[in-house]
């Protein structure tokens, strides 16, 4: 797979203990990218955050929550991530969706171990 050299990363932040389908929402979400054929996800948990509920979640040694920021980044064609967008839109209840133009300067895969 190839990616051309202006890409669209789209991040999802969404909570750790989101769900969908009995499953982790973020779980369920690489999934469904991966189903779709877009070019790869990463999930980044983060260590502290607040959203549209102004609550902090963090991940400090006496109030460690079991709810931390979760952050989905994908890197595809706009027309890629637009369909997916359209997909995952009625699974995600509560979180924020940003996209920007990226240059893509590389996407490759390296020999089979």
């Amino acid at each position: 797979m190839t990616l051309p050299k202006e890409g669209f990363l789209l991040r999802i932040f969404i909570g750790e203990a989101d769900r969908y389908e009995g499953r982790p929402l973020y779980e369920w979400i690489v999934h469904r990218a991966r189903e779709q054929g877009l070019a790869g996800a990463t999930v980044i948990r983060g260590i502290e955050g607040f959203g549209a509920h102004s609550r902090i979640h963090t991940a400090r040694f006496l109030r460690l929550s079991e709810d931390l920021p979760i952050i989905i980044e994908i890197v595809d064609t706009a027309e890629k991530i637009e369909q997916f967008l359209e997909i995952i839109d009625p699974a995600i209840s509560e979180g924020l969706a940003t996209l920007e133009r990226v240059q893509v300067r590389f996407y490759r895969a390296g020999e089979a171990s």
